[in-house]
């Protein structure tokens, strides 16, 4: 037996009805949500205009300023510091003096010195002239060979005891000139760790005083393994310019080159260390502090670029809301490859001279009407690029 389904006749109607309805209903409901964007008001917006220009390839990160040479000055003898030369803080030059000690042990052990070689010397002079007269009288056959074997040997002996004196007297010498100890090089000094009339020892610590050498200087940064490929391809060719901010300025950077690039990645950053040289000649830098620093690999040529403000992320990747002839808020997929302080450069997207909204995205639907309350002055950088983000371009 073959199951039909058959509907009443009584209940055909109602649903029919129902349907209609729904129907009827659904073409109110578009109707009031289009005329509910037709009667929206124009939302409120801040415009930009994209620009088309170079724009640096910079990699930023922090730094820190390191002396160029760091000497810590210690005595090289046993003394008692007897005059101090210099003050605190004060610039030095290589050369000058800087601490003395007492000389008089010193000069005396200089002086015995010398006088045991004046001494050995006479000896030596007297077993010469001996060895002479053996000699002479030996081919006379007055002396015997071992006569004048004996004296020769010993005109010898005395002849090498004038050579340790003299090595003796040299190493007094040098001694009596470490009871003066000078600057080995232009410098800055730092604070005092001995006065004088304290007894110090030979590389004892704690040391004299530390020297700073801060004209030149160095900034050491790391930066990401990913652009270690682009730092080594850009600095085979010329020097990188490098520039420093000290905290809290954000123009007018110290300017320098890289100077080195470590031999490995440290394993547990995935950094790899750089070192940048200062002329530092207004002394900006100075060593222990903290700097923003930004290393520029290239220049991009012609690239467009929006304030990154302009740039929105959504579920299908990144976008800009563009302000058409008829000020309307046109949504338009982007695609961006680098930034530069506070521009976004867009590869894929945009064209030169569009207005691209930057301030009041809240209320902007897509082809809504939008009001222009401001733009701004098209894409002018502002402050330098915070450290750990990447170049424009790259």
């Amino acid at each position: 037996m073959r199951a039909s389904w058959l509907i009443p006749r009584f209940l055909l109607v109602p649903l029919v009805c129902a349907g209609a309805l729904s129907f009827v209903g659904c073409n109110n409901g578009r109707a009031q949500n289009a005329a509910a964007a037709a009667g929206r008001p124009p939302a409120p917006v801040v415009v930009a205009t994209s620009e088309q220009r170079d724009i640096p390839i910079q990699v930023a990160a922090i730094g820190n300023v390191e002396a160029f040479q760091t000497v810590q000055i210690r005595s090289q003898v046993n003394g008692q510091i007897e005059e101090i030369l210099f003050k605190e803080g004060e610039d030095v030059r290589k050369g000058q003096l800087l601490v003395r000690l007492d000389r008089r042990p010193f000069q005396a052990d200089l002086d015995k010195a010398v006088g045991q070689q004046r001494h050995d010397e006479a000896q030596a002079e007297n077993s010469r002239l001996q060895a002479e007269r053996y000699s002479a009288l030996e081919k006379q056959g007055v002396a015997s060979h071992e006569q004048a074997d004996q004296v020769r040997t010993q005109a010898k002996a005395d002849a090498s005891a004038v050579e340790v004196d003299k090595a003796a007297v040299e190493a007094a010498r040098v001694q009596l000139q470490y009871t003066d100890i000078f600057a080995p090089m232009d410098a800055r000094t730092g604070a005092l760790m001995m006065n004088r009339g304290n007894l110090i020892k030979a590389n004892d610590t704690p040391y004299l005083v530390q020297l700073n050498q801060v004209i030149p200087i160095y900034v050491t940064f790391s930066v990401p393994e990913s652009v270690l490929d682009q730092v080594r391809r850009y600095s085979s060719t010329r020097k990188l310019a490098v520039f420093a901010y000290p905290k809290g300025q954000t123009t007018n950077p110290a300017e320098g080159y890289l100077s080195f690039i470590d031999n490995g990645v440290d394993m547990t950053t995935g950094t790899v260390k750089l070192k940048a040289t200062f002329a530092n000649k207004d002394r900006r830098l100075w060593p222990g502090e903290f700097v923003d620093t930004v290393l520029q690999l290239s220049v991009e040529k012609n690239a467009i670029v929006v304030q990154t403000r302009a740039i929105q992320s959504g579920q299908q990747g990144e976008y800009v809301y563009v302000v058409t002839p008829q000020d309307t808020a046109e949504s338009r997929p982007v695609k961006t490859t680098g930034t530069y302080r506070d521009l976004t450069v867009v590869s894929a997207g945009l064209k030169p001279g569009e207005r691209v909204i930057v301030g009041g995205h809240l209320r902007v639907a897509p082809n809504a009407k939008v009001a222009v309350q401001g733009e701004k002055s098209g894409t002018q950088a502002g402050a330098p690029p915070s450290a750990g983000s990447g170049g424009g371009g790259s």
